[in-house]
C-alpha cells in the first residue's frame, strides 16, 4: 500500500499541510516513521515550517497520513531528540529550531545566516591588537615582531549560539569597534577597507567540546563540535585573515557539491 499523499508546490505564504507535502511508501524498507520524521524535518531546514511553527496532534496527523499513532509518535520523537521541535503541555509541538546548513564558499558565517533569513546576531568577546605567537605570524606571513588583530566572538542565529569564531589579521587591515563587529560580518568589513579577498585554503574537522566553550554555545561538556580552520588571501597572494572556529554539530552543518567526471 502506498499512502497517496503526494508533494505540490505551496504558493507563497500558504501553510505547510503535512496531508499534501508528506508521502510514505510502504513497499520500501525505510521505517514509516524515518520516511514521515526526514519529511518535516526538510520542511523545517527549508523554512517551509519555520521557526514558532505547530505541527498537528499525532491523532490527526495519524488520520491524514494513514498511519498509527505509535508511529507519528515515533517520528515526532526522533525530531525531539534531534533538538529540533519540542512537545509543549496544551500547546501541542512547536518548531523550535532551523538547523543551519553552510555550503563550502568564500563567505562570512554573517552573510550566509542572513541569506537564510537567520538573524544574525554577534558577542563580542576579543577585539585586541596583540605580538603574535610564531605560529601565528608564521600562518599570516608576518614577522614576529609586526602586530596582529586579535578577534574572539560568539555568534548566534535566532538567539541562539551556534559557532564560537577566532580572527587573526595582520593589523592594520581594519581596525573595526565591537559596535561594528556586531552588526557586521568580517568579510563585510575587510571589502569595504577596499581588501579584495581572492581565494581560501580551508580544513574541516571535529572534536569534542571543552567547559568553556561549551559554556559559551549552550552545549554539554564533551559534545560534538565542527571545527574549521580557514587561511584567506588577496589577490596578490597576501594572507589577509586566519580563522579558528567551532560549531554547534547539533545546530550546524556544511553541504558540499560533488562532481563525477564528465
Amino acid at each position: 500500500m502506498v499512502v497517496t499523499t503526494t508533494k505540490h508546490h505551496r504558493s507563497a505564504g500558504s501553510p505547510w499541510d503535512p496531508a499534501t507535502q508528506i508521502s510514505v511508501d510502504h513497499r520500501t524498507p525505510v521505517p514509516l516513521y524515518y520516511q514521515v520524521a526526514s519529511q518535516i524535518e526538510e520542511a523545517i531546514d527549508s523554512g517551509a515550517l519555520p521557526v514558532g511553527a505547530r505541527l498537528d496532534n499525532e491523532v490527526d496527523l495519524a488520520t491524514q497520513l494513514g498511519l498509527s499513532r505509535p508511529t507519528i509518535r515515533q517520528a515526532i520523537g526522533s525530531l525531539v531528540d534531534k533538538g529540533l521541535v519540542v512537545r509543549k503541555r496544551g500547546a501541542g509541538t512547536q518548531v523550535v529550531f532551523n538547523r543551519v546548513k553552510r555550503s563550502l564558499e568564500l563567505s562570512s558565517l554573517f552573510d550566509d545566516l542572513s541569506r537564510i533569513d537567520q538573524q544574525p546576531s554577534t558577542r563580542v568577546l576579543v577585539n585586541e591588537v596583540i605580538t603574535p605567537s610564531a605560529e601565528i605570524a608564521h600562518i599570516l606571513g608576518i614577522s614576529e615582531r609586526d602586530k596582529a588583530l586579535h578577534l574572539k566572538r560568539v555568534r548566534s542565529a535566532r538567539g541562539e549560539p551556534i559557532a564560537q569564531l577566532q580572527n587573526y589579521l595582520p593589523a592594520g587591515l581594519i581596525e573595526p569597534t565591537d559596535e561594528l563587529l556586531e552588526e557586521h560580518g568580517l568579510y563585510q568589513l575587510l571589502r569595504a577597507a577596499g581588501v579584495q579577498l581572492h581565494a581560501a585554503q580551508q580544513t574541516i574537522g571535529a572534536r569534542v567540546a571543552a567547559e568553556a566553550e561549551a559554556d559559551l554555545l549552550d552545549e554539554p561538556t564533551g559534545a560534538a563540535l565542527l571545527t574549521m580552520e580557514r587561511t584567506t588571501y588577496d589577490q596578490a597572494g597576501k594572507v589577509v585573515e586566519y580563522g579558528a572556529h567551532v560549531y554547534r554539530a547539533s545546530r550546524y552543518s556544511f553541504d558540499l557539491s560533488l562532481r563525477g567526471d564528465t
